[in-house]
């Protein structure tokens, strides 16, 4: 390991790894209004827009199908109504790393994709943007795609159509294409519609929470009430459950890196946070309200009784339009770390393969598996890889104090600063190693970890694998000269 970080040799015409020159002046370069940009470095020239419209951003990816099922999830989990709207409160809290997260955007002018590679190393973060970036993004985007089509097939079969294995399947491919158009238009497309759609969702979720909030049981206790050890075990598998949610966003920069140099830092974090949190809070407890009430197994159609009849379209259409607006964002930073990876290939072209892939894996989800299970698995479980990532991640703007060099971070040669000891910083490798291995140990979800056993069943997990790769990485770059710029 290197005991001093070379200082950087900024180049603007830096060639980054998608083909496109890390341009540093110029009008915005576009194709039909479709964003041109990739992984490449935002120049002052083409930043505008302010904090505040991330809010609406993330607002909008979080009134959706999924945040009902998993705020439902946890009444069936055997919580009060009460535990589970407090599990809620504490697990959108972790809304606050993904504020922290978004704030080197503007910074740097790129995306979080690259700006890892000041934590893991050139060649080092190819590996992180393939696991953490690429692969989790592409289970997402298939869970979402599946919550949303759902929703769709309930409003199919209003139709009087049948709604068999031929039809379910064009119907994913519909939505998907939607979703993939708003991320292959971009950045631009995506600040523009998501205010729209955000005051379209408030309204529709407005008149749901009412009627939920008239026939919800504020009383609800299980048959048979939690205590001790099953009642901790249940309420830390909540959080995790909810916290899945803002972990998975550690991309968050992508969608601030058009942001001015200038933009609060602050304020960055702030609407982040808040636009999620709000609507985390929100939508999960409708959730959890509506699961004292109806079977929450399946939202789109347990609640429709509850509902005036001429609402119940509005309904499923604002579930739909919920979960394309999320996996927009998620295609969207799909696309940019299967260009991280290394892969020579225009973003729009990558956020296809990204959709592809991922409507593959929803039709299994619906036609194979068990939707209900599967989603609380796979969430639960890249905790184990999510909480480590978000705290290196985390842990290394503080220890920078934000200062990052964009055109430095694009470049990929032996002589860039961040190419540490063979295009690997061992610092972020050995750190991150640390809190998935500590994590791994105690989780209890799709297998039960040896700490976990016991312990009874309490899955520690999440504090575990946040609290070790944090200390691990502030450690271990002790060993390093931290500045700006490496």
């Amino acid at each position: 390991m290197a005991s001093t970080l070379p200082e950087p040799h900024p180049d603007p015409r830096l060639t980054t790894a998608n083909g496109n020159s890390a341009r540093t002046s110029g009008a915005p370069e576009r194709t039909g209004g479709i964003e041109a940009h990739g992984i490449d470095h935002i120049p002052d020239s083409e930043r505008r827009g302010r904090p505040r419209e991330l809010f609406s951003v993330w607002a909008a990816a979080n009134v959706n199908y999924l945040s009902l099922v998993v705020g439902g999830a946890l009444v069936l989990m055997g919580l009060t109504l009460w535990q589970a709207l407090a599990v809620i409160v504490v697990g959108n809290l972790f809304w606050l790393l993904t504020g922290l997260l978004a704030v080197p955007g503007p910074a740097a002018g790129a995306p979080s994709e690259v700006i890892t590679r000041a934590l893991y190393g050139v060649l080092g973060n190819r590996v992180n943007n393939a696991v953490t970036g690429w692969m989790i993004s592409v289970c997402y985007f298939a869970l979402n795609l599946a919550a949303a089509a759902t929703a769709a097939f309930a409003l199919v079969a209003r139709t009087g159509l049948p709604v068999n294995a031929a039809v379910k399947a064009v119907v994913v491919v519909a939505i998907a294409a939607v979703t993939l158009t708003i991320s292959v238009w971009g950045h631009a497309a995506i600040v523009r519609l998501y205010t729209p759609i955000t005051l379209a969702l408030t309204a529709v979720f407005a008149v749901v929470a009412v009627v939920v909030l008239r026939h919800t049981d504020f009383g609800h206790v299980p048959q048979r009430p939690l205590t001790g050890s099953a009642l901790w075990a249940t309420v830390l598998a909540g959080v995790a459950l909810i916290a899945s949610g803002p972990l998975s966003y550690t991309t968050s920069a992508d969608f601030s890196r058009y942001l001015p140099r200038t933009a609060s830092p602050r304020a960055v974090a702030g609407w982040t946070a808040f636009g999620g949190f709000l609507s985390g809070i929100l939508v999960c407890g409708i959730g959890a309200c509506a699961a004292t009430a109806v079977d929450m197994t399946d939202p789109a159609s347990s609640l429709q009784p509850l509902l005036p009849g001429w609402f119940r379209p509005l309904f499923l259409l604002a579930l739909v339009l919920g979960t394309v607006a999320l996996n927009a964002l998620t295609a969207y930073s799909a696309g940019l770390a299967l260009q991280a990876v290394g892969i020579r290939i225009r973003r729009s072209l990558s956020v296809l393969v990204d959709g592809t892939v991922s409507v593959s894996l929803t039709l299994y989800a619906l036609l194979v598996s068990d939707f209900l299970d599967t989603v609380g698995n796979v969430l639960q479980l890249t905790v184990v890889l999510l909480g480590p990532s978000t705290a290196v991640y985390a842990t290394d703007i503080l220890l920078r104090r934000n200062r990052y060099d964009g055109l430095a971070l694009g470049d990929e040669s032996r002589t860039s600063p961040f190419w540490y000891t063979g295009g690997v910083n061992w610092s972020g490798a050995l750190a991150l190693g640390a809190g998935v291995a500590a994590a791994a140990l105690c989780v209890d979800t799709v297998y039960t970890g040896p700490v976990a056993a016991a312990l009874g069943g309490i899955d520690l997990a999440l504090p575990a694998g946040l609290t070790v790769s944090a200390t691990a990485y502030a450690l271990l770059m002790r060993s390093l000269r931290v500045t700006g710029r490496g």
